[in-house]
This record gives C-alpha cells, structure tokens and sequence, in this order.
C-alpha cells in the first residue's frame, strides 16, 4: 500500500450528548479529530502507512490526541510536541429542521503558530506517494499558511503527488482571504476535492442552477465548473460531494468527478436518520484517495461515497469502517441487516 502524509490540526472535540442543546448540557462527550486526521485514521484503516503531521502541545492533553490517532493504526512519528494548547471545537448536534452548531476555540493553538522549519521535510516526504491537506489548515492564521506552502513545495520537490480539500470554514476566515491565500496554493495540487460552497467561497465558481439549502442539485453544472477549475489551475482530477439537506437528519448524498477529460456521477444515497456527519467530507476524501491508488476512476469515486455515507452513521470524527464494509455498501448491499 502507500505511504501517505497528511498535515493539519487535530483537536479536541466537546459534544453535547445526543441532541441536546448546549444550554441544556452540564457535561459533554470527548473525542479527537479534524479534517486532516480524519482523513490519515480512513486510509490507515484501509491498510495504507499513513502519516499525521502536525504540532500539539508537550502535555497530557496533546499526548491523548496523538493516542487517538495512534489507536487506529496513524503513524504519529512526525508529530511535534510544543506549543501551550491544543484546539478545542464544541459541537450541538442538530435534529430535523434544527442544524448542528460548532464553536471553535482554537486561535493561537499550537499548529496555529507553529513554523516551518520544527518539521523535517526531507524525513517527512522521502519515500511518500501521496500529500493531502485541507483550506482549514491555511486558514488557521499567516504561519499556517507559510507552513502548508512550506509542506506542497517540500512535497513537488521530492515528487509527491498533493490533494486538497478546499474545506472553507467561515468562521476562520473571508472568501476574500481565502482567495487569496489558496489561489497561490493551487498550482501545487493535483487532485481537487470539495463541494458547491467551496469552490465558490474558495476558488470564486459557482455551479448556477445548484442551491444545497433547497435539496436542488445539477450535475451538468459541476461538469462545467470543474472544466473551468481545469483550465484555471490544471488539476488532474476535481471531484466534489453533492449534499441534499432535507433537514439535519435526513440528506441526500452522491458525488461528481471530472477525472482526465472524463465526467463521473456515483451513485446516490438516502441518508436517514444522521447519526453524525461531521467528518463526512474527510471520510469522501479518504476514501477517494485510497479509491485512486488502487481501483479504475468510477469505481474510485463510487467507494468514497459509499465510505461517506458510512461515516453519517458513526459518532465521532473519524470513520471507523474497513473496506470490506465500503465494498459491501458500493456493492448494493445498504440493508443494514444483522451479520451473524
């Protein structure tokens, strides 16, 4: 299998139990994850030797993120200890027309601040075959967006080849200052993943006739979208998610894809009840990667969407399927019978 380097923040992560509300809560469920992590814990779990770099603070807190990681098979051997905090998100899960809420308290963490030269590229990149990073990263601040400009070149330089998730956060930042830190970053990247809102809020395209919050999608505006991103940046490959919100517990889910001069559609999901979608898109991201590596493009975008749609069903960030369980729902098989 091979040898992947993701790079971003892990955090700590404070949940309201089930749906309360955090003004009912008096305690909250913890876990760890974050984009870049969940995406490392997906393709460790496909059997790939996948890596998480980042830096968390020298203390028992940092040491339990690292543990989260380390559980599930993430080599952790790049991680570098320092800094005075890890980042904290709260999270409300939604029910029905309510939506989910998150609250980040993550400014000054220690990735946030940390500078490129603590990370020992030529270490961290030699023998890889695959760097993936997400928009959260960058948006962290300006020397996390030194640090993952610093981690594509390193990447180019020894030959890797890089995916993105554009992941726009509003909460982190503008469209303006996305543009214009991620438009600088693009030439690096190879495969381009995200949805309708990223590409616009991030790039500055916009599939016309497509609008998530009334469940409407067009599949033939994203092959026009993604023709243009081709031509703008010369990605091999753009593949975005297509969300229906029916309401917090029940969406639709597929994915598009222009690989080459080849457009794909996956299949579509009826997603109901959401147990937890949060890490959904990392999930579509592992999965797309490991899909890449090592099957035909369709079959490829047809596993990250099965693993996706698994992800809304498992409490956490992470996805804790293996492929045989993306195989059987990419297969058909979405029963959920009992397997005995």
């Amino acid at each position: 299998m091979a040898k992947i380097i993701t790079l971003g923040e892990i955090m700590l992560r404070l949940s309201a139990p089930g749906s309360l509300r955090f003004i009912q809560s008096d305690r909250f469920d913890v876990v760890y994850g974050g984009g870049e992590a969940n995406v490392a814990v997906s393709l460790a779990r496909y059997g790939h030797d996948a890596r998480f770099v980042t830096k968390v603070p020298a203390h028992e807190i940092g040491e339990a993120a690292i543990q989260a990681l380390s559980r599930f098979g993430v080599d952790t051997r790049h991680i570098v200890r320092g800094g005075d905090r890890l980042g904290i998100y709260f999270l409300e899960t939604g029910a029905s027309m309510r939506p989910s809420k998150v609250i980040y308290d993550r400014a000054n963490s220690a990735i946030a601040i940390a500078d490129p030269g603590e990370f020992d590229w030529e270490a961290i990149f030699t023998g890889a075959d695959w760097f993936h990073w997400s928009g959260i990263t960058p948006a962290l601040g300006k020397k996390a967006a030194e640090l993952t400009k610093a981690a594509c070149i390193a990447a180019k330089k020894h030959g890797v080849k890089v995916s993105c998730d554009l992941n726009y956060r509003k909460k982190l930042w503008t469209p303006a200052q996305a543009q214009a830190v991620m438009k600088d970053l693009m030439p690096y990247v190879d495969v381009c993943i995200g949805n309708e809102e990223d590409a616009e809020l991030v790039l500055g395209f916009k599939p016309p006739h497509t609008d998530v919050t009334k469940a409407r999608l067009d599949s033939d505006d994203y092959k026009a979208v993604f023709l243009e991103m081709k031509a703008a940046f010369g990605f091999q490959t753009i593949a975005s998610t297509l969300r229906e919100s029916y309401s917090a517990s029940h969406n639709g889910w597929s994915a598009a894809m222009l690989s080459g001069d080849e457009f794909l559609v996956s299949k579509h999901y009826d997603i109901e009840p959401i147990v937890d979608r949060v890490g959904g898109g990392d999930a579509f991201s592992g999965g797309l990667i490991h899909g890449l590596l090592t099957k035909t493009p369709q079959a490829a975008l047809e596993f990250a969407v099965a693993a996706s749609a698994l992800k809304h069903t498992i409490i956490g960030d992470f996805n804790l399927v293996d492929p045989k369980e993306v195989e059987s729902l990419a297969g058909g098989d979405a029963s959920g019978r009992v397997q005995r």
